[in-house]
């Protein structure tokens, strides 16, 4: 083989070993916008509202098929109510 071939194929390795390397942090990405891990006990999330507060109004919110029907969080894990409230409340931004 010669130092030109050889060139070639190592420099294909290399670029196809760092595209595949970036793979895991897109997908982490993509699935921390999806939905929170954050347990709902260490966010202290509670099904109702506080001090008028209610995650419905909070920019991590992401609303259900119905606006009455349980969404997701984009910080807390579960089932989150759109009456519900924690610790991690934001208000949308106007």
């Amino acid at each position: 083989m010669s130092d030109q071939q050889k060139s070639a194929t190592r420099r294909h390795i290399l670029i196809g070993a760092a595209a595949l390397g970036g793979l895991p942090l897109l997908a982490t990405a993509g699935a921390a916008r999806a939905a929170g891990t954050l347990p709902k006990a260490n966010a202290k999330y509670q099904d109702h509202p506080k001090d008028g507060k209610r995650c419905s109004l909070c920019t991590y919110y992401l609303p259900g098929a119905k606006p009455k029907a349980a969404g997701q969080c984009k910080i807390v894990a579960g089932a989150i109510s759109p009456e519900g409230w924690c610790a991690m409340f934001a208000y949308k931004p106007a």
